[in-house]
């Protein structure tokens, strides 16, 4: 069985849809349906049972469908290692991420650890009171940032994960007793504000108005999220924050209420266009291929 074929195999089953495993790779359904009756005649057996409804892994495909997708990864990662190397994937790559956040990326780390043993990752704590102004500077290669990202001097590529928003806020609030609030609630709230940041990425965490159109007063300037920590537990402000946040700072005089109505915060990885490497390419692959569906 070649590689293309194999290839075609697990996505149909990991798809069970024929159309669908079509676009995913690029080719026609014809293609597809001819490689697996190509596949079930060289093994003798049904590997897929279809009805006029569904597509389902028959107990043979199923087996092959084990058998074969560990194998097919470390191939393909064997590959991609070769590829880096070629490129010239060596050397340090400096990585900014915001607090704890960085563990949503852990299966991108370990994979392009993995890929590149010759390259060393460095890390960085990006502020979220400014958090682009070390990416801009050059001081880093790659953030791990919210989105949106509209600085036209920066490459965009959005990752899968997405959290839930939170208002932070010290443990004497009135809300701090609450289940949820929602964004209208922010209308009687004081919030920190940032050093530097664009307003667009502020108010994904702190809007500017409510829904009704209430301003949302701000209150004392950080520069630092220990300044923010610190602000808020002491009751001079609230926050808005990632539910990241409340996992690892489960501070006494904190509280944690979810705003029931705020979108999902989205994540990405950026860079500066112009400052691209063939270690940052390394590493946009990587990441690109650990997002992937594993089956």
């Amino acid at each position: 069985m070649e590689i293309r074929e194999i290839e075609i195999f697990l996505a149909a089953a990991e798809e069970l849809h024929f159309s669908r495993t079509a676009e995913r790779l690029g080719i026609s359904p014809a293609r597809v349906s001819q490689s697996i009756k190509k596949q079930e005649r060289r093994i003798g057996a049904p590997l897929f049972d279809r009805t006029t409804r569904a597509v389902r892994l028959s107990p043979l495909g199923e087996q092959l469908h084990q058998a074969l997708k560990g194998g097919y990864r470390q191939i393909m990662q064997g590959i991609a290692t070769a590829q880096a190397t070629a490129e010239g994937a060596e050397g340090t790559l400096t990585l900014g991420t915001v607090g704890p956040n960085v563990t949503q990326i852990k299966n991108v780390l370990g994979l392009f650890s993995a890929r590149h043993p010759n390259a060393r990752l460095q890390h960085r704590e990006i502020q979220p009171a400014s958090p682009l102004d070390s990416l801009l500077s050059g001081e880093l290669d790659v953030a791990h940032l919210w989105l949106p990202i509209r600085e036209p001097e920066l490459t965009v590529r959005p990752t899968p994960h997405a959290s839930d928003v939170l208002l932070m806020v010290s443990s004497d609030h009135p809300y701090a007793g609450r289940d949820t609030v929602c964004l209208e609630d922010l209308g009687d709230c004081v919030v920190v504000e940032g050093q530097s940041i664009p307003a667009y990425m502020e108010e994904v965490f702190n809007p500017y108005h409510t829904p009704s159109g209430r301003p949302v007063r701000r209150g004392p300037k950080v520069s630092t999220w220990q300044e923010a920590l610190s602000a808020v537990s002491s009751g001079q402000a609230t926050a808005g924050v990632t539910a990241e946040a409340a996992a690892f700072y489960p501070w006494p005089s904190l509280a944690f209420v979810r705003i029931h109505d705020a979108p999902r915060c989205q994540w990405a990885f950026a860079w500066r266009t112009s400052s691209e490497t063939p270690l940052i390419r390394a590493f946009a692959r990587a990441a690109a291929d650990a997002q992937q569906p594993t089956g």
